[in-house]
């Protein structure tokens, strides 16, 4: 039997709600849900819904980006006078693409405790499935809806070298396989779409082959695209020494060399040398 909840603490609580499947909740989030003074949600039916299938009545107060300028300062005061406030998402962990971060900061900075209550992630889930490296990766949002600006975006990104993990919707997921395929290579990736849902989908193969795969035309559906790592680029001793040129016009030396140094990811020691070299010429 599993142990027997504790009496809920004040403070606020960050309650991780399944991504689909009903039954992925944990049994602390049902204890806090139950407890709690108040719970926040994004959207009240939604999680009204959740509540329901678990035979949980708690007090529902909509937080989300429209609302949240409004309620926040009653939230604040509540926390204040050691109220048990819980805030869930749609779907997933709080924050992680969602509203609350502003919440969370002035709740600490106010002094109020804040307790993660862990449980189901879009960004965790995909990761598991894809078959990519998960030591090192970064979630990188939505990427922007206008072909150039999205380009930009990607093109940012191009060098990091961890798996990136996407949130796309179903009617822009070809244009953006197509820009992914063109700024970052034909890399390995993996389109996940409804996790943990009846139609779960995992589609992996190299980013040029998935922009041209037509199951990924417009799908229905909560969509994960996760790439595979950049490879390491290391620059020639020429870009070396023009971005070193291009810093002495601005900065001594040393701090040159530490600005080329951390832009190019060259060692210090060596770009140092070669400023001085190039100061005296």
């Amino acid at each position: 039997m599993p142990p027997e909840p504790k009496p809920l603490a004040p403070g606020l609580y960050l309650v991780a709600t399944p991504i689909g499947n009903l039954r992925d909740i944990t049994l602390r989030a049902l204890d806090v849900l139950a407890a709690a003074d108040l719970v926040l949600a994004e959207d009240t039916r939604v999680s009204g819904k959740l509540l329901a299938a678990h035979g949980i009545s708690a007090k529902l107060e909509r937080y989300d980006e429209h609302a949240a300028h409004r309620v926040r300062p009653k939230i604040l005061a509540a926390l204040a006078g050691d109220a048990r406030v819980a805030l869930i998402s749609d779907a997933g962990t709080p924050l992680v693409n969602d509203p609350g971060y502003r919440l969370v900061a002035e709740a600490i900075a106010q002094g109020s405790a804040v307790f993660p209550v862990p449980g189901a992630s879009a960004v965790t889930a995909a990761l598991t499935v894809a078959g990519l490296p998960t030591d090192r990766f970064l979630f990188a949002g939505f990427p922007p809806p206008r072909a150039a600006a999205r380009r930009t975006f990607l093109e940012e990104l191009a060098g990091v070298r961890a798996t990136l993990v996407f949130f796309e919707g179903g009617s822009r997921l070809a244009e953006s396989l197509v820009d992914m395929a063109r700024v970052l290579g034909p890399r390995p990736a993996a389109v996940a779409r409804e996790l943990t849902k009846l139609y779960e989908t995992v589609i992996r193969g190299p980013l040029n082959e998935l922009a041209l795969d037509p199951r990924l035309n417009a799908p229905k559906g909560e969509i994960v695209i996760l790439v595979g790592a950049g490879e390491e680029v290391v620059a020639s001793e020429e870009e070396a020494d023009a971005a070193l040129a291009e810093a002495l016009t601005r900065l001594g030396p040393a701090d040159a060399a530490g600005e080329v140094a951390r832009a190019l990811h060259l060692p210090r020691r060596q770009l140092y040398a070669r400023a001085l070299a190039l100061r005296g010429r």
